[in-house]
């Protein structure tokens, strides 16, 4: 996955400062993104605090490797379960 180069604090910064009022276009064109990425960034970030969006972080971080492990696992078990099935 992509990385973004906007941090959290800078994407809820933007975000408050147009729920504050500010127009959407001005901040979309000073920060070089379209404002399909500002309403995704809304969907995602709206709300929330700096730390609450660095929790967020973390744990998708810790999902994903999770799902690594399971996914891991499923393959030993699918292994196992051939080579038990064999008749020697």
């Amino acid at each position: 996955m992509r990385k973004s180069k906007f941090t959290e604090e800078q994407i809820i910064g933007v975000l408050k400062e147009v729920e504050a009022g500010g127009k959407p276009k001005e901040a979309c064109r000073r920060l070089g993104v379209s404002e399909q990425t500002l309403y995704r960034w809304k969907a995602k970030y709206g709300g929330l605090e700096v730390s609450e969006a660095k929790r967020l972080r973390h744990l998708e971080e810790e999902n994903r490797e999770l799902k690594h492990l399971v996914a891991e696992l499923m393959l030993d078990v699918k292994g196992l379960r051939l080579v038990l099935s064999k008749k020697f």
